[in-house]
């Protein structure tokens, strides 16, 4: 593949890049201009990743943004809510979240889900720095100098209070933190929940398996966090929704080996880091791989059972270096099969194709998205399989060359879905672009 940019290659570069002009509102990066009016954690993760091919400057900001609506206790809120915009002019607004007294950890002066999500900001961080020029490698240094100890508190509260089981793996308490909101891996979990009788529903028919549709489970355990303030012990010993998933999981291990590089740059002790990308390394394979299916899948740390759906979430351990090679292969082969991306014309769909629960428009029941192409592209590269790292670059840029910048796509016509001039479908093509031929920092 040319270290050149070919001339439609180019017309792309630039496509993406004024996405993420139009986007910018000054301090951060929406997700999508009036269907997403506030800045998500997990999508600034991604934006920076693009910011640091076009804006250095703004990838910056977009991070000091992000991390002013840190809790005290480290938790880094999935959602930060734009003040000047009307109080309810999104759902869930910030009311949700906090009723009466705000949480004694949620910073002053800044309004905050009490989620948290998928923790890639450090691996963004270091990404952004090895993207620096040589002129500007001291600069970066400096930043992640001030980053660090903000990154450290994140990954601290994730290993203090999520660790629920004591394996090293950290659980997520709302579908909301996982980044794949409606997946059907938590159908079963979901369809558990004892709701309320009347004032999330009137007049709706039961469902004993929502379809990520249903908002009433989504609200009620956001209602039974609140009602705890959060409490690391209620999520641990009462909260009904505790799941050990494999894209969190993997998220967390591959920042701590980022954090573990940006400890070294900032003068800080990399062993813990090392030390919990080890454990959660470990764990995964002891408690989340499905021998029998070849893939990770989530446990429900309430029976202690697998969740039976494989979605895109199986393959994201991919982002494990140290992943043993049997279970790369294994991987691999399912990602290639009927199941995923040989059945798919676009590939890869966020659902195994021949699973009931499979829905073509449904969201992360089924589409494919830019965001975890780029999750299972940077894990391909990491273990050197370049014939699927190609083949997700190719695909990724043949949906935005066909449909634009959308915020998910038809698997099978490559149809765009969702909104428009998605931030991270723009940004992580700048990634993907810019990969080749960046410079890296020293």
């Amino acid at each position: 593949m040319s270290s050149r940019l070919t001339g439609d290659e180019t017309a792309l570069w630039q496509a993406a890049a004024r996405v993420l002009d139009a986007n910018w509102t000054g301090t951060a990066t929406v997700p999508s201009p009036g269907l997403y009016p506030h800045q998500w954690s997990l999508d600034s993760a991604f934006a920076v990743m693009g910011l640091a091919r076009h804006r250095r400057d703004r990838a910056e900001r977009e991070l000091r943004s992000l991390f002013r609506g840190q809790w005290a206790d480290g938790l880094l809120p999935h959602l930060v809510f734009n003040d000047t915009l009307p109080r309810n002019g999104y759902f869930p607004d910030a009311g949700l979240w906090h009723r009466g007294s705000v949480s004694r950890h949620a910073p002053q002066g800044v309004r905050t889900s009490g989620l948290t999500s998928p923790p890639l900001q450090a691996l963004a961080a270091l990404r952004l720095h090895e993207s620096a020029s040589p002129p500007e490698a001291e600069r970066s240094r400096d930043f992640l100098r001030v980053l660090y100890p903000r990154l450290a508190a994140q990954h601290r509260y994730l290993a203090e209070a999520r660790d629920l089981s004591g394996s090293g793996l950290v659980a997520i308490c709302h579908p909301w933190e996982s980044g794949l909101d409606n997946s059907p891996a938590w159908d079963r979990p979901l369809g558990a929940l004892r709701l309320p009788p009347a004032a999330y529903s009137p007049g709706r028919t039961p469902r004993d398996l929502p379809t990520g549709e249903d908002y009433d489970r989504y609200v009620h355990l956001v209602a039974l966090l609140r009602a705890r303030d959060y409490d690391p012990a209620y999520i641990r010993d009462d909260h009904p929704f505790v799941i050990e998933d494999p894209l969190f999981n993997a998220a967390y291990l591959v920042s701590e080996h980022a954090l573990a590089e940006i400890a070294v740059l900032a003068g800080a002790d990399p062993a813990p880091h090392r030390a919990r990308a080890e454990r959660v390394h470990a764990a995964l394979l002891d408690h989340l791989w499905d021998a029998e299916q070849g893939c990770f899948r989530a446990r429900d740390l309430r029976d202690g059972r697998l969740l039976p759906v494989v979605t895109i979430a199986s393959f994201a351990p991919l982002l494990d270096p140290d992943l043993p090679a049997a279970n790369v292969r294994r991987l691999v082969d399912l990602l290639l099969s009927a199941r995923f991306a040989g059945a798919a014309g676009y590939p890869v769909p966020t659902c195994d194709i021949q699973a009931p629960a499979f829905d073509r428009g449904g969201h992360w029941r089924g589409p494919t998205w830019i965001n975890t192409n780029w999750l299972v592209w940077h894990g391909a590269l990491a273990h050197g399989h370049t014939v699927v790292a190609d083949l997700l670059y190719g695909s990724t840029l043949r949906l935005v060359r066909q449909s634009g910048f959308r915020e998910f796509f038809d698997p099978f016509d490559g149809t765009g879905r969702g909104g428009h001039d998605h931030s991270w479908s723009a940004a992580l093509v700048l990634d993907l672009l810019g990969a080749r031929r960046a410079p890296r920092a020293a």
